[in-house]
């Protein structure tokens, strides 16, 4: 049954007070075919609220994906191939597979939310992106209430994102999303701070458990845990500029981060402008940029998402006026 004037301050990692006119935790398909049936309002989907900034309360039917389960499909001695509820806590899936040796999820260890926001935002970290361990995602189309399977090759993966944040935006409930993972895993290690981690950990010869471990103490000394502070990891995407633009910018600015992204492109940290322009540690009320990771907006206690979207307007501005880069959102802005 529908649950109406749903507080939503427990559903979304900023911790923001907002409300759903309607709220219905799916579990399954039959939820799912309950809500279209008896459809209040328009739908709004929510996993776990972590890449989430609700601005103002959401007159809508929101439904709440908790599909669960592992289903092991196929293995053998190079790969097993496993179907997943999209509603299960993507950290957990990261464990399951790291505990039983299997590689391909390992740099993604401790990101926040669902399974089935993965290959929505292409989720990343580290060097890995999930799409090169995905072979396929279930999802159920709102408009023609219908199950629809995506191949890999019609996702249209990209920087922290694809066919489903664009062509299929709010179209689609994602059901279950399909991996191939490796028994005989290539270890991704070129990022400089999972080898600092390493050798600081006394790891000559790491494997998948060695590398997950380093991310998440790397991930756990820089970005505040939500249950204490409100936020949603990376607020902005890391602008790529061509490589002219970046040696201009290496030229004025000795130092500059900067790494190869597609098309000859140079991607950098969106932290090091917010940074460089003081950003770090900011705080407007109880909205402000963490003291650690200039990357991320934070609220302290009773910000509103109004407060939020207001900081990160402003250091868009003056990044903008600084450098002629526009920051973009990474995480989703509702309202």
């Amino acid at each position: 049954m529908w649950e109406t004037d749903k507080p939503l301050r427990g559903y979304n990692t900023f911790g923001i007070a907002a409300k759903a006119a309607y709220f219905l935790p799916v579990v399954d398909l039959a939820g799912l075919e309950y809500a279209m049936r008896e459809q209040p309002a328009p739908f709004f989907i929510l996993g776990g609220g972590s890449n989430v900034l609700f601005t103002g309360d959401l007159p809508a039917a929101v439904l709440a994906n908790r599909i669960q389960g592992i289903e092991v499909l196929h293995e053998n001695e190079d790969e097993v191939k496993i179907a997943v509820g999209a509603g299960m806590r993507w950290h957990d899936l990261v464990t399951w597979s790291v505990e039983r040796g299997y590689g391909g999820l390992e740099n993604l260890s401790l990101i926040p939310g669902q399974v089935g926001a993965a290959p929505i935002q292409n989720i990343g970290a580290y060097g890995v992106e999930v799409s090169s361990a995905i072979e396929a995602v279930d999802a159920y189309d709102l408009d023609q209430g219908e199950v629809l399977r995506f191949p890999a090759s019609v996702c249209e993966f990209g920087y922290r994102t694809s066919i489903f944040k664009t062509t299929y935006r709010n179209k689609l409930f994602i059901l279950r999303v399909y991996f191939r993972l490796l028994r005989r895993p290539v270890l991704h290690m070129d990022y400089g701070a999972i080898r600092e981690e390493l050798n600081k950990m006394g790891v000559a010869t790491p494997d998948v458990r060695g590398i997950s471990q380093a991310v998440i103490r790397i991930r756990q000394s820089k970005l505040p845990d939500p249950l204490l502070i409100g936020n949603a990891g990376s607020f902005f995407k890391n602008p790529t500029v061509s490589q002219d633009v970046y040696d201009a910018f290496l030229h004025r600015h000795p130092g500059i981060p900067g790494f190869p992204a597609e098309d000859g492109r140079m991607k950098i940290p969106a932290a090091w402008f917010i940074d460089h322009l003081g950003w770090k540690g900011y705080r407007m009320g109880d909205a402000g940029v963490h003291d650690r990771h200039a990357l991320v907006l934070v609220n302290y206690g009773d910000a509103t998402g109004q407060d939020i979207l207001q900081l990160a307007t402003a250091i868009q501005g003056s990044v903008y006026e600084a450098f002629g880069i526009r920051l973009e959102p990474e995480v989703n802005i509702i309202g």
